[in-house]
């Protein structure tokens, strides 16, 4: 074992000379931070070794890799298409992004506000179906946009269990969401505190719609979708497309259309389109601009009485449109971020854009955990890649969503039930 070097104390009453002086002036400046070689990034070679690492201590059955650094692109994938198949997946393998599909909500509002169609502080109510009214908090405060696309909206994840052998990211469907909605009390006055709500996203899908006078389906189709090229993501998937997708250990239900919950987790897309829309997001030239202050925080944690639901991925610093954001903003450390997860799979997504890096993760559940470090590992990559340091270990202890929650009578709706997206 090595003693460690204790620093040297000059004598009080020694004297250096002139020559001395610049001797050790010199060799400062030999040594100094400037002077010594700067960190390289990660290589794309080095970050597909990594992914490897993850993936077999993972246990997953498949996952693929996306990374998109300046105008680097690199599409990995791993393991098999489904257990026993002996086929790696392929770049374009037919994928559920699950609760990233919100990204995709909050891009359609920011082109809804840029078109004059819809303000951020619009109230829900204005677009609610006729006859259908939308609760306001005990002081009158009543939900609008911005508060059901930061999750502040007051509303519980879900209206309830899924019924049984309902097929997954189909329920509720449209009527039945506004069936359930005028029932309920706010847990919170809406912009107070933030609790994870993947039906607030679907009736803040179902408002775009309202206002853009047309199927939330077509609305991503032709604003978003279409202008990326990204011609394999879907809400309803067409058989050759179902033939493609990823499958993880134990039966998972159908392939089958989403546009129940398109908005909140329905979303099917394709590793080579998942690179289109990191390109997009990073605004990487050749690509088409996204809305302004697409990645912009618009509420801090600590400025809420609480948050529930926001840290699967690390301690946030920041809420935007869907996206969390996790690090201090002030260093080039900081990201965003936005996990999913159900249906046999774990996604994630998180940016660097100051360094124009992203990473988009994808796995199929197998013999064992997706979340062995799945989030914190993608982390690390992403902040090697964009040759910055770390962001420092969670602290809080994150709550889970289990992969498929019990069924329960529909007249115990009003209790907080857990999804399969996060």
């Amino acid at each position: 074992m090595q003693t460690p070097i204790k620093p040297i104390q000059k004598p009080s009453n020694c004297r250096r000379s002139p020559a001395v002086s610049l001797i050790v002036t010199c060799l400062l400046l030999l040594v100094s931070p400037s002077s010594l070689p700067a960190q390289q990034p990660l290589s794309l070679a080095d970050a597909d070794a990594r992914a490897q690492n993850l993936f077999q201590q993972s246990g997953v059955t498949g996952m693929v890799l996306v990374i998109v650094r300046n105008h680097e692109v690199m599409i990995k994938t791993y393991g098999e298409t489904f257990p026993g198949s002996g086929h790696a997946p392929q770049p374009n393998a037919f994928i559920r992004l699950c609760s990233i599909s919100k990204v995709f909500t909050a891009d359609l509002l920011l082109k809804l506000v840029a078109d004059g169609k819809v303000t951020l502080n619009d109230p829900l109510q204005r677009y609610a179906p006729p006859g259908k009214t939308v609760p306001n908090a005990p002081d009158g405060t009543p939900i609008t946009l911005l508060d059901l696309a930061t999750h502040t909206a007051g509303l519980t994840r879900e209206v309830s269990s899924y019924p049984r052998k309902t097929p997954h990211f189909t329920f509720p469907d449209q009527d039945y969401r506004w069936t359930w909605l005028p029932t309920q009390t706010l847990s919170s006055t809406p912009g107070t505190a933030a609790m994870y709500s993947n039906v607030g996203f679907d009736l803040l899908g179902d408002a775009l719609a309202s206002a853009a006078h047309t199927s939330y389906a077509t609305l991503l189709h032709d604003r978003l979708l279409q202008p990326l090229n990204m011609w394999d993501t879907t809400l309803v998937p067409s058989a050759e497309q179902c033939s493609r997708l990823m499958q993880g250990t134990g039966d998972e239900g159908p392939c089958t259309d989403t546009q129940p919950s398109g908005p909140s987790g329905g979303v099917y897309s394709t590793p080579i389109d998942v690179a289109k829309l990191l390109q997009y997001l990073l605004k990487i030239p050749g690509s088409p601009a996204p809305p302004a202050a697409n990645l912009a925080v618009y509420l801090k944690p600590k400025d809420l009485k609480s948050t529930y639901g926001l840290s699967h991925a690390g301690d946030p610093t920041g809420i935007g449109l869907a996206w969390i954001q996790l690090g201090d903003p002030s260093t080039p450390s900081a990201i965003l971020e936005k996990t999913g997860g159900g249906a046999g799979f774990e996604t994630y997504i998180a940016l660097n854009p100051a360094r124009q890096t992203g990473v988009f993760l994808a796995a199929t559940y197998g013999k064992g955990d997706a979340q062995l470090g799945f989030f914190q590992e993608s982390n690390n990559l992403l902040a090697a890649l964009a040759n910055v340091p770390p962001l420092p270990p969670k602290v809080h202890k994150a709550h889970p969503a289990k992969r498929r929650p019990k069924p329960r009578p529909p007249t115990r709706s009003k209790t907080k039930a857990k999804h399969p997206s996060n």
